[in-house]
């Protein structure tokens, strides 16, 4: 791969190609896409949606928003750093083609800010719930009916393909979704391959997959603009983005470090034993004055969280620029911080996080009943799929059609296309209103 082509502008549509010495350093192209994503309505749902602890009435819970917020920040500065030592490495990206090293972090800051767009309600049990539906619930009578890597795309309903979705996905009067850069796509795609086959090898594109059938034709655009390597010839699987390994470590950063802070401020995880932790990870790095003058644990808390996540982005790069040749060329097979010297603090961290937070009771309760409602809800919904592709609306399904968004659209010709667009519009519901429209479904409210 060569970062020219990496760093496509290209559109959706377009029939010019995009010069970066030509772009408006007022208004950038690579910043547009930040601006689309933050004005669509999909990425404010993200406000109530939730991160770790679902439908949390405190304050220092952050929601899938704050989340977003923090690893596009996160990222951006991570495309920064990488983007001057990029640039001092390869000067012909500067002197021949114009870029420059904000370009990078306006990359990873976009897809970055994206990268939970397509996340369901109810956090990653959200994901599971709609799986569950196709694979043991009533959605597996829709087995036979459909491919073999259709169905895989419900069974294993995934968050990074369905956000591919929702970025891309043309509907009246929105061609080509958001029309995003290709850059920005390519560093959004974790996981450039489809549903099947399952993990085929141990590296890391190979985790989850990254778009739905749906989406192939478009997948396939932008991994040909983009000069993707591909690593299979009878299944689509390329290689990443090098810019998608940025994206990932922002994620890494901000959910092992934050998650944990708001475990601490939740009194989930005590504090004495949770800023050991972090001190751990940051441990000559600390100005003893200033720490020793600070009166609260939230306070504390913060000043840590602050260091560590700095330490963490400084190693991210170093690791990133060490292995540039080998990333390009798809050789790199981990996430950037599965191989840092901070690798045993990172996962004593994330131990305790699983352990005192995200399998606490009160997540573990309202993930139950997340659970619960999403697959209520596909029952419904699968059902008026199934009815409409079939030609045979009941009177109830009528009335169902009359609450769905001229956005969803239903037809005759692909089951397929309308569960997965049955799928799209709820994962598009936030929490709160998951749990409405479950109730008025069942007739508790009007």
């Amino acid at each position: 791969m060569n970062w020219e082509q990496l760093l496509s502008l290209k559109r959706f549509g377009d029939t010019n190609k995009r010069l970066r010495k030509e772009q408006d350093e007022t208004r950038l192209g690579f910043e547009v896409d930040y601006d689309r994503i933050i004005f669509s309505s999909e990425f404010r749902g993200l406000q109530d949606k939730t991160q770790v602890v679902p439908l949390s009435k405190t304050d220092f819970v952050h929601t899938r928003l704050t989340h977003s917020l923090e690893v596009s920040v996160v990222g951006r500065s991570l495309g920064r750093k990488v983007g001057k030592l990029l640039l001092e490495k390869h000067p012909h990206l500067h002197s021949i083609h114009g870029y420059k090293m904000n370009d990078f972090g306006a990359i990873v800051a976009a897809a970055a800010l994206a990268h939970d767009i397509g996340n369901p309600p109810f956090g990653h049990s959200g994901e599971k719930a709609i799986g569950s539906y196709f694979k043991n619930g009533d959605g597996a009578q829709f087995k036979n009916a459909l491919s073999v890597k259709e169905y895989q795309d419900l069974c294993d309903f995934e968050g990074n393909a369905n956000g591919f979705k929702i970025l891309t996905e043309s509907r009246a009067g929105r061609s080509g979704g958001l029309r995003l850069s290709y850059a920005t796509l390519g560093a959004f795609i974790k996981y450039p391959k489809e549903s099947l086959p399952k993990k085929p090898t141990n590296h890391i594109v190979d985790k989850k997959f990254g778009f739905f059938q749906s989406e192939k034709a478009m997948f396939k655009d932008v991994a040909s603009e983009l000069g993707l390597i591909e690593r299979s010839t009878e299944d689509l699987n390329y290689n990443r983005h090098p810019l998608a390994y940025l994206v990932e470590a922002a994620d890494d950063i901000c959910y092992t470090i934050i998650d944990f802070e708001d475990g601490i401020n939740l009194g989930l995880i005590e504090e004495d034993y949770a800023l050991e932790y972090l001190i751990k990870l940051v441990k000559g790095k600390i100005i003893t004055q200033n720490y020793n003058a600070l009166l609260t644990t939230e306070d504390r808390v913060s000043y840590l969280r602050a260091l560590a996540i700095n330490t963490l982005i400084d190693e991210a790069v170093s690791i990133f620029m060490k292995n540039e040749e080998n990333i390009l060329a798809g050789k790199f097979e981990t996430a950037l911080l599965d191989v840092s010297q901070y690798k045993a603090q990172i996962e004593d961290i994330i131990e305790l996080s699983i352990k005192n937070v995200y399998r606490s009771k009160e997540v573990i309760n309202k993930e139950i009943a997340g659970y619960e409602i999403l697959n209520q809800l596909l029952n419904v919904y699968g059902k008026l799929a199934f009815n409409y592709y079939e030609g045979r609306l009941s009177n109830y399904d009528k009335l169902l059609l009359n609450l769905l968004p001229d956005t969803v659209n239903l037809g005759e010709e692909s089951l397929y296309n309308n569960l997965l667009n049955i799928c799209l519009y709820i994962s598009k519901l936030s929490d709160t209103n998951a749990m409405l429209l479950h109730q008025k479904l069942k007739g508790n409210i009007l």
